[in-house]
């Protein structure tokens, strides 16, 4: 009897339209306009390539080439050469993005935090020679997110 009440007056519809009728009209709205607005990413996240540089302007990387050794991809290409006051500097820094699988081992090997995947996720091009990034590429990328990637490493410090 229970059953033919149910299916007479189509109580789960109702049900289910009220549903419907609640998150229209009463609940808050969870999607967001994209381009115009961006929803939040973590401290982690692992978008375009950067090289990093003291707060005197001179660049990080010290040639290891530690970030070579450990790319899976082999996507690292790094050349360097002796300065005036006996430490190494690169003098080649080339990432081919297109073969790169934003691992993050490049980021976790380097020892003075110089190369870094930034917070950056918008860089779609129109031919595959754009995403080959040169080292004054990744400088300016560095440059352009110093403060993002600085307040990142902030926040994951202590899980690091």
């Amino acid at each position: 009897m229970k059953k033919f009440f149910k299916a007479f007056f189509l109580t789960e519809i109702v049900k289910g339209m009220a549903l419907t009728l609640k998150y229209m009209f009463f609940m808050p709205r969870v999607t967001i306009n994209y381009p115009n607005e961006k929803g939040p990413i973590s401290p982690r996240f692992r978008g375009e390539h950067a090289l990093r540089r003291y707060p005197n302007g001179e660049e990080r990387c010290i040639a290891c080439k530690l970030c070579e050794a450990i790319c899976p991809a082999q996507a690292i290409t790094i050349e360097a050469e002796p300065r005036e006051d006996g430490s190494r500097r690169t003098t080649r820094y080339d990432i081919d993005m297109t073969k790169c699988i934003y691992c993050g081992l490049c980021q976790e090997a380097c020892p003075v935090d110089a190369i870094v995947e930034g917070p950056n996720f918008e860089f779609a091009t129109e031919t595959r020679e754009e995403l080959y990034y040169n080292k004054d590429k990744l400088l300016d990328n560095g440059d352009r997110w110093e403060a993002q990637i600085a307040a990142n490493l902030a926040a994951d410090a202590p899980y690091r």
